[in-house]
């Protein structure tokens, strides 16, 4: 398989807004159940926690996908054009997110840039993990 059909800015970023909805929705719901003080760090820590395994084992497992992902069409793959796995993703979403939080979020802007602007779509955390965002369907 030639990974092509790159997945752009606006699906992304669409895909973000849809995952980050959702798991708005699902911390929101689990805290009101369990009645937790949102001020806590304990609490704040497992928000935090929770999102980063969302975005790393779900792709790790799901051919690429996240919720948002899947809705819009693209995933997740890598270069060499096999499916991405739970390390795949760990070196994507925490190690490209500790780089953009060490460069003050200079690094992400040059991302967006890069996603926007490059013909292959890849932004540095793409990177960094050897990945490519795709509208292709995995082969099962």
């Amino acid at each position: 398989m030639h990974v092509s059909q790159f997945g752009g800015f606006w699906a992304r970023f669409a895909a973000l807004l849809l995952d980050g909805i959702l798991i708005g929705i699902v911390v929101m719901l689990a805290i009101s159940i369990a009645n937790l003080d949102t001020t806590s760090q304990a609490v704040q820590l497992g928000e935090g926690l929770f999102t980063l395994a969302y975005a790393v084992v779900l792709p790790g497992i799901w051919y690429g996908y996240t919720v948002g992902k899947r809705i819009l069409g693209v995933r997740v793959v890598k270069t060499d054009n096999k499916d991405v796995h739970i390390g795949t993703m760990l070196l994507r979403e925490f190690v490209g997110g500790v780089i953009y939080a060490f460069t003050l979020g200079i690094a992400l802007v040059v991302s967006i840039f890069m996603v926007a602007l490059r013909r292959d779509k890849r932004a540095i955390h793409d990177f960094i993990a050897g990945t490519y965002v795709t509208y292709q369907k995995p082969q099962k």
